[in-house]
């Protein structure tokens, strides 16, 4: 049983409540189609979880549902929280508008709060010390200046995306790089392809790792929400393709034609005019509702390939998140630190807490 989230890698934490499944702090769950979901209360994103764990603990949590006097739902979602803190979210029967809009709805507007509190709270620290710099004299009014690139540098000097590559190394990628990354057409229906070229960075994954890698990327140039007006226009955007898997073919089409799609615009009598040759295929270049679709697509793929029969992708990339929160864990140990402790822990050598 996997207890880290597949896409930003930390941990899913755990409940005394559901028996069968004591992994996270909010279930989501759907007992007509089977499924079961941990949603993430860090990137707030859902994970599937594999099938051989579902259905004793749908059961549970169907229950655990209906036990619950006090709960919020409209005709088809429900939300209930548990006296110990799990929150249980019931799915019946919603249109796929009334699901995505109340799913994503969610969730990126939790997104949206956070950066929000991020950035005020990084803003009232800097401010703080410079406003006491400058007045014990500590900093100069010229030193004042180069605060908001100090800033940058921060926010482009932070790690937002990891990937453990073939070779077992971790990738980690920056602002600046997903400022660069790009959805390719490989010529092929269902083909994705993915490049990153920045300075000595030079990557390009293809089919399962490229579909793989964009689900890592989109999420975290996504990673500031949006307004719920933005995100019902998301919706409405994959709704006018007719269905996510069409809605994600129109990303493939890197403005070939005269046709409408991700990378086209209308110049007002019907007709669609390709981006500009340097910013097609940039996800950064989208407009925030159709990146904000383009996630919503991409994870509704990635879960229909699983509920047909793919398991083991989506085992692969539970198991990937699992690795690479301990070795993101180690990173900062000395050599040699783990097999110390392995070998000490319960000698009592080590103090009460290992």
């Amino acid at each position: 049983m996997y207890s880290t989230c597949m896409f930003c890698n930390q941990s899913l934490g755990e409940n005394q409540v559901v028996e069968n499944f004591p992994v996270g702090r909010r279930l989501a769950f759907d007992a007509h189609r089977g499924r079961l979901w941990v949603v993430c209360r860090r990137c707030e994103r859902w994970n599937l979880t594999p099938i051989e764990e579902r259905w004793e603990a749908i059961e549970e949590c169907e229950r655990l549902y209906h036990g619950i006097r006090t709960r919020t739902s409209t005709d088809n979602i429900g939300m209930a929280r548990h006296r110990e803190g799990l929150e249980l979210v019931r799915i019946g029967e919603p249109l796929r508008p009334e699901f995505s809009a109340w799913r994503y709805g969610d969730q990126f507007g939790r997104r949206r709060k956070k950066a929000i509190l991020v950035g005020v709270g990084t803003t009232a620290v800097l401010g703080t010390i410079a406003i006491a710099g400058v007045a014990t004299g500590i900093l100069s009014g010229a030193l004042m200046g180069q605060f908001g690139n100090w800033v940058n540098i921060y926010r482009n000097g932070r790690t937002l995306v990891k990937v453990r590559e073939a070779d077992g190394r971790i990738l980690k990628l920056k602002q600046p790089d997903l400022d660069k990354a790009k959805i390719l057409s490989a010529g092929e229906e269902g083909e994705w392809v993915v490049e990153l070229k920045r300075g000595k960075l030079d990557r390009r994954w293809e089919g399962e790792e490229g579909l793989m890698m964009v689900n890592r990327i989109v999420p975290a140039i996504n990673r500031s929400g949006a307004r719920k007006s933005t995100v019902q226009e998301a919706v409405r955007e994959i709704e006018e393709a007719g269905h996510p898997r069409e809605f994600l073919k129109q990303a493939s089409l890197n403005g070939e034609g005269g046709s409408r799609n991700l990378w086209t615009r209308s110049i007002g009598d019907g007709s669609w005019r390709p981006m500009k040759d340097k910013h097609i295929g940039l996800i950064q270049k989208l407009p925030s509702p159709t990146r904000l679709a383009l996630e919503m697509a991409l994870h509704e793929e990635e879960e229909r390939r699983a509920l047909q029969g793919e398991l083991k992708a989506l085992k692969a990339a539970w198991k990937q998140a699992e690795e690479i929160a301990a070795i993101s864990d180690n990173l900062l140990l000395p050599e040699g630190a783990e097999d110390f402790l392995k070998k000490h822990r319960g000698t009592g050598t080590l103090g009460s807490g290992f």
